[in-house]
C-alpha cells in the first residue's frame, strides 16, 4: 500500500540516518528538503525529495497544500495512567501552600496513589486512552508512559497491564517504565527499607516475568530515594533486563545522576539543578539529558539550565512529564514554545529535542524522530505558516492541519 504526500512547503528533520542524537551546538542545524514531496509504503517513509523530482505513481495522494511536514513529537517522559485529576492541588498551589504542606493536608504522589488503589483496571485503561488520543491529535507519535501511582505489586502491575493494553490497541511506539520507586508508601513510613524489598523481591520480578515493563525508574531526591537505594533498584532492574531510567535533581543536586550514569541509564530526566561534576558524568557517557519545562513552569521552580548542557556538547531532550500533580499538560506544541520562551532554546534546538534526541531517550531512534527511509510515517503536517518559528512564536494556537501514524490520518 502507498500514498503519497505532494505540494510540501518544506519536509523537515531530514536524515539519511540516525545513529546518534544532535550534540550540543549541532541542535541548531535541522535539515530539511524545500517544495518536497514524501513517498508512505506499508506504513512507513519509503522515499522523498523534490517536486521536481517527482516520480510517476499510481497511487493514493495527499496533498500538503503548502504546510510543512515534520516528524511527530517523541514524548519521552509522561504519567499518563491516573485515576483522577488533582485540580484542588492546583487551587492550594495558588493560596502559597507549599509542596510539604500540600502533601501533609493528603495530596501530592500519595494522593494519586491512594486513589489508584481503588480503581478498576477497565476504567483507567478508558481514561488513558482518551487523554493518549488527545495527545496524537496534537501531534505525540511515540511516547512513555510510567507506573508509579500504585506503590503496591497490585497496583503498580494494574498499571504496567493498563500499559500494556495501550501498545496493543494504539498505533504508536509506546514504552513502559517500571516507577514503583516514586514515593515511600505511608504505611511504610517507619520502615522504609521494607518497601524497598518489596521493590526489588516482588514487583521487578513480577514486572519482569509477565513482560509487562521497558525501563525501571527512580526518584532520587532528598525525602524520597537516596543515591545507595536507587542505585540498588537500578540494579536489580538491569538483573531482569530492565535499563534504567532516573528521576534526578529536580528539588537539588541528588547525586541522581551519577547514579544514572553508573547505571548506563538510557536518559535523566528533570536536572533543575545541576552542577560541573553532573555536566562531566554525562559527557562521558551515552545518556540522554531530558529538561521538563512544562513541569517547571507548573510548579514555578527553576527551569534546567539547558544552554549550559549545549555548551558542554550534551544531547538535551525534552519531554512533557504529562501527570495530575506538577504538569498536568501533555500538548508537546505548548512544550515547544515553553522551550524557546524559557530554556532559551532556538526553534530548531527544540525541535531536535522533541524529535530525535528524545527518540534516543526512549530507544526509539530506529522507529521514529526524523525522516529517515524505513522508519515510521508518524508525521506531522501543519497549516500554511510563513515559518517554522511560526510553531513556536505562536504559543496556544493549533498549527497542525493533520497528523498520520503509520501513513494513515488519525
Amino acid at each position: 500500500m502507498q500514498k503519497l504526500l505532494v505540494n510540501i512547503k518544506e519536509l523537515f528533520q531530514v536524515r539519511a540516518s540516525s545513529e546518534q542524537p544532535v550534540y550540543g551546538l549541532d541542535m541548531k542545524d535541522l535539515p530539511s528538503i524545500k517544495n518536497a514531496w514524501l513517498l508512505i509504503e506499508n506504513g512507513c517513509i519509503a522515499d522523498f525529495g523534490e517536486m521536481n523530482s517527482l516520480p510517476a505513481l499510481s497511487c493514493e495522494q495527499l496533498d500538503a497544500k503548502g504546510g510543512y511536514v515534520l516528524p511527530t513529537w517523541v514524548d519521552c517522559h509522561t504519567h499518563i495512567v491516573f485515576a483522577a485529576s488533582r485540580e484542588e492541588e492546583f487551587v492550594m498551589k495558588i493560596q502559597g501552600k507549599s509542596y510539604e504542606e500540600i502533601a501533609a493536608s493528603g495530596g501530592g504522589i500519595l494522593n494519586s496513589a491512594r486513589k489508584l488503589a481503588g480503581a478498576r483496571e477497565e476504567d483507567l485503561y478508558e481514561d488513558a486512552a482518551k487523554r493518549l488520543k488527545q495527545l496524537i491529535a496534537l501531534g505525540t507519535g511515540a511516547i512513555e508512559i510510567k507506573s508509579g501511582y500504585g506503590l503496591s505489586l497490585e497496583a503498580e502491575l494494574k498499571m504496567l497491564r493498563v500499559i500494556k493494553k495501550l501498545k496493543e490497541n494504539f498505533a504508536l511506539p509506546i514504552k513502559a517504565n517500571l516507577l514503583a520507586a516514586h514515593a515511600i508508601p505511608r504505611e511504610y513510613g517507619s520502615n522504609r527499607n521494607a518497601y524497598i524489598q518489596l521493590i526489588v523481591d516482588e514487583i521487578i520480578p513480577a514486572a519482569a516475568k509477565e513482560g509487562l515493563a521497558d525501563f525501571v525508574d527512580a526518584f532520587c531526591e532528598k525525602g524520597f530515594f537516596s543515591p545507595e537505594e536507587t542505585d540498588f533498584i537500578l540494579k536489580t532492574g538491569k538483573s531482569y533486563g530492565l535499563r534504567a531510567k532516573i528521576h534526578a535533581n529536580q528539588l537539588s543536586i541528588s547525586g541522581g545522576v551519577q547514579v544514572g550514569v553508573a547505571n548506563d541509564a538510557i536518559s535523566v530526566d528533570h536536572l533543575e539543578e545541576i552542577g560541573e561534576e553532573e555536566l562531566l558524568s554525562l559527557q562521558a557517557s551515552r545518556t540522554i539529558p531530558v529538561a521538563l519545562p512544562s513541569c517547571s513552569f507548573y510548579l514555578g521552580i527553576p527551569f534546567a539550565p539547558v544552554r549550559k548542557m549545549m555548551n558542554a556538547n550534551l544531547p538535551v531532550a525534552i519531554a512533557s512529564d504529562y501527570n495530575p500533580g506538577s504538569s498536568p499538560s501533555g500538548n508537546m506544541n505548548f512544550l515547544h514554545s515553553l522551550a524557546c520562551i524559557k530554556l532559551k532554546m532556538l526553534p530548531r534546538e527544540a525541535i531536535n529535542a522533541a524529535t530525535i534526541n528524545a527518540a534516543f531517550a526512549m530507544g526509539v531512534e530506529k522507529e521514529v524522530g526524523s525522516i529517515t527511509k524505513g522508519k515510521l510515517a508518524n508525521l506531522i503536517l501543519t497549516k500554511e505558516l510563513p515559518s517554522l518559528e511560526y510553531l513556536a512564536y505562536s504559543f496556544g494556537e493549533n498549527c497542525i492541519s493533520k497528523v498520520l501514524l503509520k501513513g494513515e490520518i488519525f
